[in-house]
């Protein structure tokens, strides 16, 4: 029986990944984890999905900074499982790895014109406007106005961060790319659109409240909208958080239209469902068509067979995230979740994989927040001691286990890997280009200082991270993303 500490690789230091690790280190068992990240940052969506204007959902980042603090957990960032390191190496030098590699790309929507340039995916231009090294630097922001697809928060970040007044950005950590394509902005509407009614909006009550606090943007919903089943009120009686986005919905369709004087407005549009968009004959986005629905006594809704154009010149769908595929793992490619049962990773014969596990969006898809992930750490983890304690966990090579046999892999192949401390160095990079841009002036006429601004070059950030000369020219700080690692999706924004 080997003496030597358990050897586990948890791929993804998103929240998913750091609670798990978390959970394991203090699981009883005698181990050593290695958390490997794709990006040369950790944290995941939080720092690369959430608007950057909320920084009281960030304050999660405390929580995951303090974990990663203590040292027990080391993490290897800038390596992309697949591309620098295959599934197969990572069995041979671990006992165990565990999936936590979230969600990183748009549910699909099929309907007619869904495919023209000015249709894009919300997770895209979430990743653009939070400065992922890996999209587009420039975004095709020529619209007036626009349609949003989506009754969720992301479709409330998407509208807001549409409709909201740049300068009112500057205290964030706004890249300067972004700040620029924002400025140059002419939107005056956006509307957001969802087929069923107030009652089953997914919205937070603090979402939506916020989006009415916006200096010089209104925000409507016509009293038309306002319709209650029997499955409606049943939802009602049993949420508190749901009656409170229907009072602020309800507050929105109450205003008085002489007080609406906005030069920009978000418009909420219930039981309207997307039919198709509408394309000029340049193939362009010119409209959406929707269709009116109805309730059907338990919640749902069906088709009226009554259908409206709304003007618009780019359509972003919000209807929900999903995984990607890992090369060398089973993939449930309808579901987009890696096949597993307790967060035991499923092959292809039914079986468990030995030593392979997932947890978080990658395991049961994006639905949940923190408290969802903790959870699903915990039992994932709970499987893996148990299968430890079975003594069913042990790596390909015993020869070659662990840190040192996969950190001198990375360092024979070349790979600038970064670590905690090179993580560090780039927060107080990025927080010293924040106190030297100096005060904000915001459209309030207040002045506010800025915490951070983000480096958005993977190359910077790899840089910076490993100690060598961060960039003189600015420009240099945003760079232009590998045309490798840029989703096949986004190629053709490459040149723009």
């Amino acid at each position: 029986m080997s003496t030597r500490p358990l050897s586990v690789a948890v791929v993804g230091a998103g929240p998913a990944g750091i609670y798990a690790s978390d959970i394991l280190s203090k699981s009883g068992l005698d181990v050593s984890i290695d958390l490997l990240e794709r990006l040369p940052a950790p944290y995941g969506l939080v720092r690369y999905g959430v608007a950057p204007d909320h920084p009281r959902i960030k304050q999660i980042i405390v929580a995951l900074y303090k974990i990663l603090q203590r040292g027990d957990i080391r993490l290897i960032g800038n390596v992309e499982v697949g591309r620098d390191i295959s599934v197969a190496e990572l069995r041979q030098h671990y006992d165990a790895i565990v999936l936590a590699t979230g969600a990183d790309t748009d549910a699909e929507l099929d309907i007619p014109g869904i495919d023209s340039p000015e249709s894009f995916g919300g997770a895209d231009f979430v990743s653009w406007y939070d400065g992922h090294p890996d999209h587009p630097r420039t975004w095709d922001l020529s619209a007036r106005e626009v349609a949003v697809i989506g009754v969720g928060n992301v479709a409330l970040d998407i509208a807001r961060m549409l409709a909201k007044h740049p300068e009112d950005l500057m205290t964030t950590e706004i890249p300067a790319n972004v700040a620029e394509g924002l400025a140059a902005s002419p939107v005056t509407d956006v509307h957001v659109f969802g087929r069923r009614g107030p009652a089953q909006v997914k919205f937070t009550p603090l979402e939506l409240r916020e989006l009415g606090k916006q200096p010089d943007v209104d925000v409507t919903v016509d009293e038309e909208d306002f319709e209650y089943d029997a499955g409606s009120e049943a939802a009602l009686r049993a949420s508190n958080q749901q009656r409170q986005v229907v009072k602020a919905l309800e507050g929105y369709a109450m205003q008085e239209p002489e007080d609406l004087t906005a030069s920009r407005t978000i418009h909420i549009h219930l039981f309207e469902a997307p039919h198709a968009i509408l394309l000029d004959e340049g193939g362009h986005v010119r409209g959406l068509r929707t269709e009116r629905t109805r309730l059907n006594g338990d919640g749902s809704v069906s088709g009226t067979g009554v259908f409206r154009d709304w003007p618009a010149q780019a359509v972003y769908r919000a209807v929900g995230y999903a995984g990607s595929p890992i090369e060398g793992l089973p993939f449930d490619a309808q579901r987009r979740v890696v096949p597993n049962e307790g967060g035991r990773v499923i092959g292809e014969d039914g079986t468990p994989l030995a030593g392979v596990y997932a947890t978080g969006w990658i395991r049961r898809g994006p639905v949940g927040l923190i408290g969802s992930t903790k959870s699903d750490a915990q039992e994932t983890i709970g499987n893996l001691v148990a299968d430890a304690q079975a003594g069913l966990l042990h790596a390909d090579d015993e020869t070659q286990v662990g840190h040192e046999a996969v950190v001198a892999l990375l360092e024979q192949r070349g790979v600038p890997y970064t670590t905690w401390q090179g993580w560090e160095l780039l927060d107080a990079y990025e927080r010293r280009l924040g106190e030297d841009y100096g005060p904000v002036q915001l459209t309030s006429g207040e002045r506010r200082e800025r915490e951070r601004v983000k480096v958005v070059s993977r190359e910077a950030m790899t840089a910076i991270s490993r100690g060598t000369d961060a960039p003189a020219d600015p420009v240099a700080l945003i760079g232009r993303p590998d045309p490798a690692r840029l989703p096949a999706r986004l190629r053709h924004l490459l040149g723009r």
